[in-house]
C-alpha cells in the first residue's frame, strides 16, 4: 500500500488537445526515443505514453500531431490507442480507479471492492463520477496477486484492500 497521498492527475480540456503542439521538450523527449527504435512506428507506444504523461489522455487530436510527427497515418496510430487499455481515450477523473477484476483477486473479494465502488461513487466502470473526481476501470492484472484485492490510484497501488480500508483511502485524497 502506498504511504504517501496520491497526486491528482493533471488533465488537459478538450480544447488544449483539440490542436496540440510539441514544445522544445516535447521534441527533445521524441528525438530521444527515436534513437531507440529501428524505425518511427515502432517508437509509436512510448510517443503515445509520452504524451499522456503531458495532457492526461490521448484526444483525436494528439493521435493526428502523433501521426504528423512519425509519418503514421492517424487510423494507424488511433488503431493502436484504441488496443491498448493503458492509453485514456476520453479525459480522465483526477483519480483513476483501476481496480483489477482478474481470477486472484475476484477469489481475494474483489467483487464486493468492485460492488462497493460502484455504490459509493454513482457510477459503473468506464465512467466519471459528475464531479469529474473519480473514473472507474477494471483492468486484467496488476501483478500484485499475492496482495489481493488490488486497486491502482493514478500511479499508486493499494492492496489488501477491504471496503473500509478503501473508503479511509478515497476520503483522504485531495481535492
Amino acid at each position: 500500500m502506498t504511504e504517501a497521498g496520491t497526486l491528482p492527475l493533471t488533465v488537459a480540456t478538450v480544447e488544449v488537445v483539440e490542436e496540440p503542439t510539441f514544445d522544445d521538450f516535447m521534441e527533445s523527449e521524441i528525438k530521444r526515443i527515436l534513437k531507440r527504435y529501428p524505425d518511427h512506428g515502432a517508437a509509436l507506444l512510448p510517443v503515445l505514453w509520452l504524451c499522456q504523461e503531458r495532457w492526461g489522455w490521448i484526444s483525436a487530436g494528439i493521435m493526428r500531431a502523433v501521426g504528423q510527427r512519425l509519418d503514421l497515418s492517424p487510423a494507424f496510430v488511433e488503431g493502436v490507442a484504441s488496443f491498448y487499455t493503458m492509453y485514456l481515450l476520453r479525459p480522465p477523473g483526477k483519480y483513476l480507479l483501476q481496480v483489477c477484476t482478474t481470477l486472484s483477486c475476484q477469489l481475494c473479494g474483489t467483487s464486493g471492492i468492485v460492488d462497493h465502488l460502484k455504490e459509493k461513487l454513482g457510477i459503473d466502470f468506464g465512467e466519471t463520477t459528475k464531479d469529474g473526481r473519480f473514473t472507474l476501470v477494471d483492468v486484467q492484472c496488476l501483478g500484485a496477486c499475492g496482495e489481493a484485492p488490488v486497486v491502482q490510484i493514478n500511479n499508486d497501488y493499494y492492496t489488501n484492500l477491504t471496503e473500509k480500508c478503501l473508503d479511509e483511502i478515497l476520503d483522504g485524497l485531495g481535492e
